[in-house]
């Protein structure tokens, strides 16, 4: 009776921790965005503007309206010789 009194106990601590542990993930775990200005040349990901058509097209390095996927929220911290990462095209 005791070992059956202790494994519900178990069950309800670890749904417990596991529920809190979901608290603390972000909503949007996972969630990316597109930012202008941190891709290698020949390394973004899509459409990089005028005169290219999608991934792998950039020309130079920290080319301004070309773009990579990053985390959200992270673009505007990636700092590149050029400068920093940027939302919308330069």
């Amino acid at each position: 009776m005791n070992t059956l009194k202790l494994a519900a106990i178990a069950v309800a601590l670890s749904s417990f921790a596991g529920a809190a542990m979901a608290a603390q993930t972000p909503a949007a775990a996972g969630a990316m965005e597109k930012c202008y200005g941190v891709a290698l040349a020949g390394h973004n990901d899509c459409k990089a503007g005028a005169g290219t058509t999608c991934a792998g097209t950039a020309k130079m390095d920290y080319q301004p309206n070309a773009w990579k996927n990053v985390p959200a929220g992270t673009c505007t911290s990636i700092k590149t010789p050029k400068g920093m990462g940027t939302l919308a095209p330069m």
